[in-house]
């Protein structure tokens, strides 16, 4: 596995988890909590944000006006479904969604979260490694590489993997304060 690509597949991994550290509350309203959510619409599960115009009105609300109507309960079905916890209130034309202030209990368990998808965006690096490790432990079996080389090639992925994964702790610990954050 060449450097380039171990770190594009890096960056995707860091992408991820930033995408997954995104979608926990803060107690701010923030449209991003929407994205994992999708609703069946004519059969197929679509995204909130292709159906409807999310915005955030105040520190507080989310606003939800969908392009066809016909789909609102729908739509707020699948908010109330949902693992975020936040009811909707529906207007007939508008969703609206107040965001609570989270208790200290609740900014706890989302500070677990935060730690859980940070680990898990660990264990993709740490996958990506191991299939470079091997790539260059084959290549140098086949003789396409000296052992000097193999062993350098491999302390070179350990410090990419080192430097990935020291931007998943800062990114988690940078999560962690916006969440603890009253």
């Amino acid at each position: 596995m060449k450097e380039q690509e171990l770190k594009f597949n890096m960056n995707k991994s860091i992408e991820a988890t930033q995408r997954n550290f995104n979608t926990i509350r803060t107690g701010r309203a923030n449209s991003t909590l929407l994205d994992r959510i999708s609703v069946e619409y004519y059969g197929a599960e679509t995204p909130i944000k292709s159906l409807a115009s999310i915005a955030t009105i105040d520190s507080q609300t989310i606003s939800i006006q969908p392009f066809d109507l016909s789909c609102l309960q729908a739509i707020e079905k699948s908010i109330l479904m949902s693992d975020i916890g936040i009811t909707p209130n529906n207007d007939g034309k508008v969703i609206r969604i107040n965001v609570p202030p989270l208790t200290e209990e609740r900014r706890k368990e989302f500070c677990k979260l935060a730690s859980k998808y940070a680990e898990e965006g660990k264990v993709a690096l740490r996958n990506i490694r191991r299939d470079a490790v091997d790539k260059v432990k084959k290549d140098e079996k086949e003789g396409l590489i000296s052992i000097d080389e193999s062993r350098d090639n491999q302390q070179e992925i350990q410090k990419i993997t080192d430097n990935y994964i020291k931007q998943i702790e800062a990114k988690l610990s940078e999560k962690e304060k916006e969440i603890l954050k009253v």
